[in-house]
């Protein structure tokens, strides 16, 4: 298993977007914060600071992106495909995105996620994540919960 950077428009990134939008659209349903996003809605590229993508050999097989916000850095579309759960992925995301954020000087990573996520929430506990107050722009979103991490 090994995690590389990649362009946010890189194919394998946006067929992993793409699969993460169809799963959270089930699990959310006809929610208004969730109607009419795809995996890219939201984000401005240019605020992306990077793009991570981890492997199987030739198989993608988990997406995460740091996005710059406000002078912060957040942690954006990290996502795992059912198929690859529980194999220790997530924890290659979440080490790589910690790691990306401290070489570009950030003092804590964010990160916004819904409240039926409950495996992607117990993950970030598990990992030093807490919550905070929801931050911009997911103020009056239902359903968000949004954490921080301050980093060594």
């Amino acid at each position: 298993m090994t995690w590389i950077r990649v362009s946010w428009e890189h194919p394998d990134a946006v067929a992993l977007r793409d699969a993460m939008t169809t799963e959270v659209g089930v699990l959310y349903g006809e929610e208004p914060a969730h109607a009419n996003r795809d995996g890219s809605s939201g984000l401005d590229p240019r605020a992306v600071a990077a793009t991570v993508l981890v492997y199987d050999g030739e198989i993608p097989i988990g997406h995460a992106a740091l996005r710059r916000l406000d002078g912060e850095l957040e942690i954006k579309r990290m996502y795992v495909p059912p198929s690859h759960r529980g194999t220790g992925i997530a924890e290659e995301l979440i080490a790589a995105m910690e790691q990306i954020a401290r070489e570009e000087g950030a003092s804590r990573v964010l990160l916004h996620t819904g409240t039926k996520q409950r495996a992607a929430i117990a993950l970030y506990h598990r990992h030093g994540y807490r919550a905070i107050p929801v931050y911009p722009p997911y103020v009056g979103l239902p359903n968000s919960l949004c954490f921080e991490k301050v980093l060594d």
